[in-house]
């Protein structure tokens, strides 16, 4: 009896191993995504490009992540996970030091559309991954861990990431990417255990996913706040530091309290999720509204402009997690599949929103972004509001 409890509390303490290794993987990932929106100053200048044009790699990876995940997914979906996961990570690794010797601007783009395959094939297994090896009844919690690893590659990895920039140049920001990826690498290797795939899926099949109407209703509200979102959040560097006049440092800190409040967002969701669906996607559609419309007073106060990030990044972070969720529940076989083209429409809404963010600088100035995608945002909470399909 009691060798018995003690192997299945090793066995329970090995699943949630396996979960926190998938969240430390997510936290590199998005560290990677996110930092160059902490460095595009240092890069347009090192380059001799402008802004906008430096904050095109972070549109062109968008894109390259939104044509490929689907088509990576389908060539992958009968790989074993641990391996293909084993094999992102190595890509990802590899990329990073091609970002860290890069001798011009497009060998830096090029080496970004690396990572970027690299980040379609990890979002389209890490969340089925973590549902998988979770103890059952627990799926929400791993959830959570897995926006845990998100909100921390805000709070820590893009901060420090700038911090790294900043006194040491942004090529050693992506090389020290590179080098936490190898030994997360190591870890993943000894922590997962094997994942059968969750089920190939043809392109023929693909049509019947794509009858569900709850699930292109989830896609199309992901595709336009996600765009909304990131028109700002692009460039919220340039922003703070041309707009509201701040420091450095008083940058650096609002951007760990926006990715601070996401521990929160996690905490909430974990444990109230359940009992309040609809009031939670509610919440955070016209949370997001609020926040951007809001970022005109930025300017005027420093509380005030960190309180709007607490809302903004509680709202963002709810978004992403209640989505996820659904389209896990509207789609239990081909999960993978599912979640690599929720993964491409998100990496749709970044790039464009950060395409859009750059036209917007140039035609309008810089401190007309926050109307632009709040007005899109009140778009998507009006029509959310009247249909109200899932």
């Amino acid at each position: 009896m009691q060798d018995s409890q003690a192997n299945h509390l090793t066995h329970h303490w090995k699943m949630w191993l396996a979960v926190i290794a998938i969240s430390l993987a997510a936290f590199i990932f998005n560290t990677s995504e996110f930092v160059p929106i902490g460095l595009l100053s240092l890069i347009a200048k090192d380059f001799g490009v402008s802004e906008a044009e430096a904050g095109f790699l972070i549109s062109l990876y968008a894109w390259v992540v939104a044509l490929a995940s689907l088509p990576l997914m389908l060539a992958c979906s009968r790989f074993e996970m641990k391996r293909l996961l084993l094999l992102v990570v190595g890509l990802f690794v590899l990329s990073h030091i091609g970002s860290a010797l890069s001798s011009g601007y497009w060998t830096l783009m090029l080496s970004r559309i690396g990572v970027a395959c690299a980040h379609a094939l990890f979002w389209s297994i890490a969340t089925p991954m973590a549902v998988r090896v979770a103890p059952k009844g627990k799926e929400s919690v791993a959830l959570s861990c897995i926006a845990t690893g998100t909100s921390i590659a805000l709070i820590a990895g893009l901060p420090l990431g700038r911090v790294i920039g900043l006194h040491l140049g942004w090529r050693i920001s992506f090389l020290s990417i590179g080098i936490v990826a190898f030994l997360l690498l190591l870890v993943l290797v000894k922590s997962l255990p094997k994942i059968p795939s969750g089920g190939a899926i043809s392109p023929r099949s693909l049509p019947k996913l794509l009858k569900t109407p709850q699930l292109l209703g989830i896609y199309g509200i992901t595709l336009c706040l996600v765009s909304a979102h990131f028109i700002v959040y692009s460039y919220i560097e340039p922003f703070l530091m041309q707009y509201a006049n701040f420091g450095e440092n008083v940058i650096t800190m609002v951007l760990i309290v926006f990715g601070g409040i996401g521990f929160v967002g996690s905490f909430v969701f974990s444990k109230y999720y359940n009992e309040y669906k609809t009031f939670f996607l509610n919440f955070a559609i016209f949370g997001i509204f609020i926040a951007l419309a809001s970022l005109i007073g930025a300017k005027f106060s420093l509380f005030g402009a960190l309180l709007i990030c607490v809302l903004w990044g509680l709202c963002i972070t709810l978004f992403n997690l209640t989505l996820q969720a659904k389209v896990l529940q509207l789609v239990p076989v081909g999960t993978a599949v599912a979640m690599s083209m929720f993964s491409g429409i998100y990496n749709v809404g970044i790039g464009s929103g950060a395409f859009v963010g750059g036209i917007v600088i140039q035609y309008l100035g810089i401190a007309n972004l926050g109307f632009v995608g709040a007005g899109i945002a009140l778009c998507v909470y009006i029509y959310y509001s009247k249909k109200m399909f899932f």
